[in-house]
């Protein structure tokens, strides 16, 4: 199912309502400060085209309470073109790669993205409790696939509702970084395997 491409933001008080007007869903989200450690933040400085490529974030619960819904926003993937005569701007530097997986006894694929993380919010995932020390891993798989100098911004959030609120351990400042990086025009090196159908990167 694709998110909804309404742009909301984690930081206001952006609300979600069920179907029929029922109750709403930050009612039980406590409210305050919870404080998180990035412990990793990582994605390949040098890059190609067609290479793909992880963003791993990984969050650790700094405090002594359990965060209610720990959750990260990425922006980056996509740039805006500066082009007046085009109906949407947004263009893909990198593209979500597919991951195939077998749903009902069927084959789907799915995006490569945090497993069972997905939210209405654009752009963001939210992976549910997170208790005391404890640590959680967001990847992403992707694929570059426009050429030149990239940013990928994230933040992370202790819920979807702006109750509760994720710090950086030691401050009351918002958890959030940014990476940076370039990719290159040229293409990556791939080869075809031993087995002489698998296609893949780098030399022997």
């Amino acid at each position: 199912m694709r998110r909804t491409h309404a742009a909301l933001v984690l930081t206001g008080v952006g609300l979600l309502v069920g179907c029929g007007g029922g109750e709403r869903q930050d009612e039980n989200e406590p409210e305050g400060d919870f404080a998180v450690e990035v412990a990793r933040a990582s994605f390949p400085k040098e890059q190609r085209l067609a290479q793909s490529s992880d963003l791993v974030i990984r969050v650790r619960n700094a405090g002594d309470r359990a965060i209610p819904n720990v959750a990260v926003t990425v922006e980056g993937f996509q740039y805006r073109k500066p082009d007046d005569t085009l109906a949407d701007a947004e263009r893909p530097q990198f593209v979500v790669n597919g991951l195939p997986r077998e749903i009902g006894g069927f084959p789907e694929a799915k995006d490569a993205t945090p497993l069972g993380c997905e939210t209405a919010y654009v752009n963001t995932w939210a992976c549910g409790r997170l208790g005391a020390g404890d640590e959680k891993s967001f990847r992403w798989s992707v694929t570059a696939v426009k050429a030149g100098k990239y940013r990928i911004s994230y933040s992370v959030a202790a819920g979807l509702n702006g109750k509760a609120k994720a710090v950086t351990a030691g401050s009351r400042k918002p958890a959030r970084g940014s990476l940076t990086g370039t990719v290159s025009d040229e293409p990556p090196e791939v080869r075809v395997g031993d087995d002489g159908r698998t296609v893949v990167e780098g030399t022997r």
